[in-house]
């Protein structure tokens, strides 16, 4: 794992963009008054990781919370046959870690990026202090995490009751589009293809038939116009 380094005044210059706004504009910490996004901030660490780093594994104890600013993080579990399963792919304002810090148990799941990607690290005990003593904390963290128990089961309704069409369909519908439509795929057609329960092949084709069919429009890179649903 990359050296985790405290944030400075350099870093923010560089990357045009204070710590504080990454985490305001993170969903996690969106409900928060400044106050408490100035406290999280002071706390918070920049961390860059390789392309294809291993940020924690899965049974490790949570050192605390991410926020993606740049480049995408797989977050999966590993069976005992070592098959691998997506549970899901954060790109920038997206956290990953939370449950664990919020519940203090091991880490549920492996983290590794994707491509060249820069966190900001919140470490647990931050975490935890402001949930023991700050009420309105507390309240945005509740709403956060029926967010992501929605967000789940949903998920997984999709996978159960849904074909590989509609399942595609929910799934882009899901990811922030410009105004023409198009959607930025957060990662390569694999690791979506896995964390929709689809090998990649199926994923290729039933994208080639959505095309066809005038629902979607694939654009050059990892663009999706979506055009009717």
């Amino acid at each position: 794992m990359s050296e985790q380094k405290p944030s400075s005044e350099s870093d923010r210059i560089a990357n045009d963009q204070p710590l504080e706004r990454v985490i305001l504009g993170c969903p996690l910490f969106a409900g928060l008054g400044p106050a408490n996004i100035r406290s999280l901030a002071l706390a918070a660490r920049i961390q860059d990781f390789a392309a294809g780093e291993l940020i924690f594994r899965q049974g490790e104890q949570c050192a605390g919370v991410y926020i993606v600013e740049t480049g995408v993080v797989r977050v999966y579990c590993r069976g005992g046959g070592g098959q691998e399963h997506v549970l899901h792919l954060c790109g920038p304002g997206q956290s990953f870690a939370e449950v664990a810090v919020f519940a203090d148990f091991d880490l549920p799941a492996n983290a590794a990026s994707v491509e060249a990607t820069r966190c900001l690290f919140i470490p647990a005990e931050i975490i935890q202090d402001q949930i023991a003593t700050n009420h309105d904390f507390c309240r945005q963290m509740l709403a956060s995490m029926a967010f992501w128990t929605r967000h789940f089961t949903d998920l997984l309704s999709d996978i159960v009751l849904r074909d590989a069409s509609d399942r595609i369909l929910s799934y882009l519908q899901s990811l922030p589009r410009d105004a023409t439509g198009i959607v930025d795929l957060p990662g390569p057609k694999k690791h979506i293809a896995n964390h929709l329960d689809l090998t990649s092949e199926t994923f290729s084709r039933t994208l080639r038939s959505l095309a066809d069919r005038g629902h979607i429009e694939i654009t050059s890179g990892r663009g999706i116009r979506i055009i009717n649903t």
